[in-house]
């Protein structure tokens, strides 16, 4: 944090822990350092940033082929050399932190099935991160043990928290490299309908992942491809030790949900990740959710009690839910048709919202009413995790990338914790010449356009402005919103957690030049706030503010 000393008409002014333009002319400005107040991190307003670890940034071009993964793939259906190494060097650049992020959530990094297939829209290998083929092992395309754990050791010195995506629901699709595990293990049919309960989680996801038995109790025997392989990769007595021990201490039976959470919480055991993302939740028995969530929680206090100098906080382990369509409206029940189903009782703290793409063109004070409302309410406790795009919507919102602005304002500013998808901050394109399905959301991140190009460059500016006064300001996605006045449209933000307290004032649609922003009620005469978006301090007078910029934003906090 900075603090700079202003010399105005040789008169010293004094301003802690802020950068001050004033109206009047600025003959000099010293920089200096000044302790940064704590910020509590909180779940319920984190500002998460997704990206595809294959997708983001190739950090070592050495492990870009594997397997004899060479086969030509139809447009963006292949690796493209992203990897672990790749996410830790922008960690280390400061983007994220830049960004105003501090939880990052990418792919999954486990061993993928080595051949390729086609699904209709041409050949296909799992760069995606979703085909498993070994829970247990990293997949060398995107890169090694010691990768992820000196990524998650970057992130924590930075105060970034890390969510690994995870997937019980199936494996990779069988191809003449890649075996279909035993039918005491999964089900290869029939495919979903998603009418019913029972259609929509005893089923195949889509044809070509078999689906783990996840409902059974029974116990099963492990694969002999795996026992093979792990034989190969001379870890074998290792891997059956575990696994003896894991099921002496919780009495599970030798089911195969069992084995996969076993190896799921291993990389919480051996990395310290913060939370999970859990894939295809609707689509697996809730209860399975449940065992999940105890055995990471679990892990997880162990790890800490082992690690204590490591610790960041005392939040308990995290576990986000993508329920499929699930919508904030809906409270805390998902309907199956026939079953209501309350997931944040299975373990989960947020779920997914697909709600806000289609709230985004509303009004702002309609939206962040409804999301105040609802998370103070039906989701005491709990949260939403809210998108503007992602990897597989084919329906984002903006897709064209022509709001990059407003884009910025609704999700970093709506309540709830916000997912920004790697590219959102530089518009990176979402539709790809040649690409089908699912692929043309899931280009290079757009790194050229961000060097080069100075409207890229202004649109990230104003991620970064807005990331990071959500990321100072727990009340913006975990406060109360309160509306101060119509036009211009000014509102509040207030969150209390114990001694803690937090409150900030926000302006949307501001005229250009001088503005007159409405505060009373909530700061006093007399108060000196900070608009983090000018850089420019003022003080309440007659319970309002005056700013004279360009700007048609204003980010307003105490100064302390």
């Amino acid at each position: 944090m900075k603090k700079l000393l202003v010399v105005l008409f040789s008169i010293p002014l004094f301003i802690g822990c802020k950068k001050v333009k004033k109206e009047q002319e600025v003959t000099q400005v010293v920089v200096a350092e000044t302790p940064k107040k704590e910020v509590p991190f909180v779940w319920e307003g984190a500002n998460i940033y997704f990206l595809l670890t294959d997708r983001f940034n190739n950090g070592n071009p050495n492990n870009d082929i594997n397997f004899d993964r060479t086969e030509e793939t139809a447009v963006l259906r292949g690796f493209e050399g992203g990897d672990i190494q790749g996410i830790t060097k922008k960690i280390e650049e400061g983007y994220f932190t830049d960004l105003g992020i501090n939880a990052i959530w990418f792919t999954p990094i486990v061993e993928q099935i080595h051949g390729g297939t086609d699904e209709g829209t041409g050949k296909t290998y799992g760069y995606h991160g979703y085909w498993t083929k070994d829970w247990t092992a990293i997949d060398p395309n995107f890169g090694t043990k010691s990768d992820l754990s000196k990524l998650v050791k970057t992130a924590h010195s930075k105060g970034i928290r890390v969510i690994l995506d995870v997937v019980l629901n199936h494996t990779g699709p069988v191809t003449d490299k890649d075996p279909v595990w035993p039918d005491d293990w999964v089900r290869t049919g029939p495919t979903c309908e998603f009418t019913t309960y029972e259609n929509t989680t005893e089923c195949t996801l889509v044809a070509n992942l078999p689906d783990i038995l996840t409902e059974s109790d029974k116990p099963v025997e492990l694969p002999d491809a795996l026992l093979a392989k792990w034989k190969d990769e001379g870890r074998l007595s290792k891997e059956l030790d575990e696994l003896q021990l894991f099921f002496e201490r919780t009495g599970y039976p030798r089911a195969p949900r069992y084995y996969i959470i076993k190896w799921l919480t291993d990389y919480i055991n051996e990395f310290g990740v913060d939370g999970f993302r859990v894939d295809t939740v609707k689509h697996v028995n809730e209860n399975a959710w449940t065992d999940l969530h105890k055995e990471a929680d679990y892990t997880f206090e162990m790890w800490k009690k082992k690690h204590e100098n490591s610790v960041l906080d005392d939040n308990p382990f995290y576990m986000v839910g993508e329920v499929y369509n699930y919508g904030i409206s809906s409270g805390r029940d998902f309907d199956f048709g026939d079953k209501k189903v309350d997931f944040f009782d299975y373990g989960f703290k947020s779920l997914i919202n697909f709600e806000l793409k289609h709230d985004a063109d509303n009004d702002y004070e309609s939206i962040f009413t409804k999301y105040s409302k609802l998370l103070h309410t039906k989701l005491q406790d709990k949260s939403v995790l809210n998108y503007l795009t992602s990897h597989d919507d084919g329906s984002p919102y903006d897709k064209n990338r022509s709001k990059p602005y407003r884009s910025a304002n609704v999700l970093l500013l709506t309540p709830g914790a916000s997912q920004v998808y790697y590219g959102d901050e530089t518009s990176r394109s979402l539709t790809i010449e040649g690409a089908e399905g699912d692929a043309t959301l899931r280009s290079f991140m757009n790194w050229e356009d961000l060097d080069s190009l100075p409207e890229t460059q202004k649109i990230h500016k104003h991620w970064q402005k807005l990331g990071q006064f959500r990321a100072n300001h727990p009340a913006i996605g975990a406060g109360k919103h309160k509306r101060l006045a119509k036009s211009p449209y000014v509102f509040s933000r207030t969150y209390e957690n114990g001694d803690y307290r937090d409150k900030v004032v926000v302006g949307l649609d501001l005229p250009k030049g001088k503005k007159s922003l409405w505060v009373k009620g909530f700061f006093g005469d007399g108060t000196t706030l900070y608009d983090t978006y000018s850089e420019t301090q003022v003080v309440v007078a007659n319970g309002k503010v005056i700013l004279d910029n360009d700007f048609d934003i204003a980010l307003l906090e105490l100064v302390e």
